[in-house]
């Protein structure tokens, strides 16, 4: 496993102050059930073996931006994992963020776009916080408005559709509370982290997320 990754999750802080999770950007999340149990499957030989509830959370997510269309959001890179789920939200112009600068100085999030148009309008300020500074959702408060169109809101309709129909298979499916965000600001971090997600299942006994 990259050690760029190892222990990013030990310490909980809270999210960037001062970011609006609304305006148009590029995060990478990570979703876990509670107590780290594999709801979602198995990983056989490298490769991920989902149960009912498993592809109930492949559904579900793959939905989302069918069902957030107001949203413009987008997917980039997603994995199901046996405990937990990887994934990068793409949220683009839309109706709520209009007038709101985002992750990358305004530029467009369409994914279509060609490899150097995209780094070309992913190009970083050097002096802003790192992009890879994990950080998670636990008691904070959004002084741009309430949690609505928004990553957070996002988050919290997609766990709530899954725990629905999650529970009629099994009653006791929960997910941990909070859930970790990356804002990524560059080609080279988005580069970096899809394939970690690509390869997550290839180094499962190695994750920090793996339980025996």
């Amino acid at each position: 496993m990259n050690d760029k990754y190892k222990n990013k999750y030990r310490i909980e802080t809270t999210r960037l102050k001062g970011w609006d999770y609304g305006k148009n950007g590029y995060y990478f999340v990570t979703i876990c059930t509670k107590d780290r149990i594999p709801y979602f499957g198995n990983v056989i030989n490298g490769m991920v073996q989902l149960s009912e509830i498993g592809k109930i959370a492949f559904d579900e997510l793959q939905k989302t931006p069918e069902i957030r269309k107001d949203m413009n959001v987008t997917l980039g890179e997603f994995v199901i994992m046996p405990n937990h789920i990887h994934c990068i939200i793409i949220i683009g112009e839309n109706e709520y963020n209009i007038c709101r600068r985002d992750a990358m100085h305004c530029v467009s999030t369409n994914i279509a776009m060609r490899g150097d148009e995209r780094r070309d309008a992913m190009r970083c300020d050097n002096n802003r916080r790192d992009a890879m500074h994990g950080v998670s959702t636990i008691n904070t408060t959004n002084k741009f408005g309430p949690q609505s169109k928004n990553l957070p809101s996002i988050i919290r309709g997609f766990k709530s559709a899954v725990t629905k129909r999650a529970k009629i298979i099994n009653p006791d499916f929960s997910w941990q509370p909070n859930y970790y965000e990356h804002i990524i600001r560059d080609e080279k971090s988005f580069k970096t982290i899809s394939e970690y997600i690509i390869n997550n299942p290839l180094k499962w006994n190695e994750d920090k997320y793996y339980e025996r």
